[in-house]
């Protein structure tokens, strides 16, 4: 049986947007573990990728997408502590290539967390006031940048 696409509302398709590269975060570490691509060089792209991708894409859930569920839900809550382990995983610099290894899997779950089952709870149950506000906001959230060094190619 074939799945069908999620129908995502068009507020929420920005953040789906960048869901889809922290997957090809996820796959160009993998890339790069299977090439032999020595750590510092995987290092330097979790870095580059948490400043320009991560942080700024969870601090926008957060703040505008997260309230409209209930502190407590137990999406929301589960949200925020993968959240947590995630940027504890890239900020880790003392275990790097075991924080690497572990960030790559424990990302690409929590996208796919959020894309199937968090982002469609939030877009059934939220107003349509709601749901413009964070369409309003996303025209400012930026685009995406290509990192300097091509390692998994």
């Amino acid at each position: 049986m074939e799945k069908k696409p999620i129908k995502r509302h068009s507020a929420l398709q920005p953040l789906s947007r960048q869901h889809h590269f922290g997957l090809l975060f996820s796959w160009k570490l993998r890339k790069g573990f299977a090439k032999n691509v020595e750590i510092s060089r995987l290092k330097d792209y979790a870095k580059w990728f948490y400043k320009n991708d991560i942080k700024p894409h969870f601090e926008a859930e957060e703040l505008y997408l997260f309230p409209i569920l209930d502190p407590g839900h137990e999406l929301i809550v589960r949200a925020l502590s993968e959240h947590r382990q995630i940027e504890k995983l890239f900020l880790d610099t003392e275990n790097s290539s075991d924080s690497l290894v572990t960030l790559e899997d424990l990302l690409e779950n929590h996208i796919r967390f959020e894309e199937r089952i968090l982002f469609n709870e939030i877009q059934t149950v939220a107003s349509p006031e709601q749901l413009q506000k964070i369409e309003d906001i996303h025209q400012d959230l930026h685009t995406h940048q290509e990192y300097s060094d091509p390692f998994w190619e």
